[in-house]
């Protein structure tokens, strides 16, 4: 007798809803799905029946890794969870430390931090709205969209040191001060985006086949948002104002004029817009930070001076025994960590960004738990895909804004 052979499909597919639906496999091969994640549909002719929706494994094993470094070694594994916007996940891990260590960051460094946290918001929008758009098959606007982009990630490389995983954060501070000219360089980004920004909205707004394609597909509903966790634009594009920079301030956002942008039904239209609209805020907020930056409130130095965690300066280390053993100690144990827990949440360009750090009082994490909106999103994918159309499941996909170092940590 012939052995029996498992059935590779999933459980809720074995039997189709109609006789003649389709069930076919959309990735993990797919250059729209990101690498990993495969999306198994069963199709009435063009329409999705229905659908189950896997974001694969990258095995990273993040979580897991962080329990056999120190605490400063964190930082380069952290930038690789969200690559497109690594200075947000450095800020809203170094911050949970601090809070363990109740350590109290500077003034400069505060107003730093909250500007880099807007300019990788605004990265991160401009490259989810640029691949939309050239999926949908329009190149211009992604091509303007990437130009600035580009500008963009020069500009924090002459900061940082590196083009997209910026390990850039330190706990108690920053790796350094702005070079001079940086803020000048900004302010010309802010002109030239302006006007790139303006050449996008006057391609795609208003355009027959953009909406087309995007009004009233993949909707979700705020019950359906909240149900599942959903933060950030998911949840915003359905009309809540839900937004951890407004409900509980942190960094310098408390002491910022911004608006929070909704939409109406939570279509793929709404996360354009949405997205779009943040852009704007996020341009407004660092030009107030800017002036703050220049003026005497922002003044001073970026890392405080607590030897438990900040390193001394160099010539210190070559000239001080008592601070090449503080540099040394750092390097090798690690900054020792009081026993405790914590969760610090950011606002970031997908929603919240949780971590949940254990410390049982050593030089390295006990446990380190990433609440990742990507992971957290994936869950809604297939309520907003079924009923539509297969050419609706790139774009819908596409407006999730899924980032893969996230979903498998």
């Amino acid at each position: 007798m012939a052995p029996t052979i498992a059935n590779p499909v999933r459980s809720i597919f074995t039997t189709p809803l109609q006789d003649d639906s389709v069930i076919v496999n959309i990735g993990p091969s797919h250059p729209a799905t990101h690498g990993t994640v495969q999306i198994i549909a069963e199709l009435d002719g063009e329409r999705v029946l229905r659908s189950d929706v896997h974001c694969g494994y990258l095995h990273r094993g993040f979580e897991k890794e962080c329990e056999d470094h120190t605490w400063h070694n964190l930082i380069p594994y952290v930038d690789r969870l969200n690559y497109v916007s690594a200075l947000v996940n450095d800020f809203a891990y170094c911050g949970a430390v601090e809070q363990l260590m109740d350590v109290q960051i500077t003034a400069r460094c505060k107003y730093l931090r909250t500007l880099l946290s807007e300019y990788s918001r605004l990265v991160d929008h401009i490259t989810c709205i640029a691949a939309g758009l050239m999926e949908l098959g329009a190149m211009t606007a992604f091509l303007y969209l990437v130009m600035i982009r580009d500008y963009m990630y020069e500009h924090l490389a002459a900061l940082t040191g590196a083009r997209v995983t910026y390990t850039y954060g330190r706990i108690g501070g920053l790796a350094r001060d702005l070079p001079d000219g940086w803020l000048a360089r900004l302010e010309e980004i802010f002109v030239q985006y302006e006007d790139f920004i303006g050449r996008v909205h006057a391609l795609v707004d208003r355009n027959r086949i953009f909406i087309d394609r995007m009004r009233d597909v993949g909707v979700l509903t705020q019950a359906q948002a909240l149900s599942h966790g959903c933060t950030g634009p998911m949840l915003r594009s359905t009309g809540l104002a839900c937004d951890l920079r407004k409900d509980m301030p942190y960094l310098a956002y408390a002491e910022l004029d911004f608006d929070v942008p909704v939409g109406i039904k939570g279509d793929n239209y709404d996360r354009y817009f949405v997205r779009m609209r943040e852009m704007d805020e996020s341009v407004y907020m660092m030009r107030q930070l800017s002036q703050i930056l220049q003026s005497e409130a922002g003044a001073g130095p970026i890392n405080v001076a607590d030897r438990r965690c900040s390193f001394p300066d160099k010539p210190l280390v070559y000239t001080e025994i008592e601070s090449l053993i503080n540099h040394f100690k750092l390097v090798m144990d690690g900054p020792v960590v009081p026993a405790g827990d914590a969760y610090v949440a950011h606002e970031a360009p997908n929603g919240e960004l949780g971590f949940y750090l254990v410390s049982t009082g050593s030089g390295t994490p006990h446990k380190v738990h990433v609440r990742s909106p990507s992971f957290v999103h994936m869950g809604v994918a297939h309520l907003m895909m079924n009923g539509g159309q297969v050419a609706d499941i790139v774009p819908t996909f596409g407006s999730i804004n899924m980032i893969g170092g996230e979903c498998d940590r």
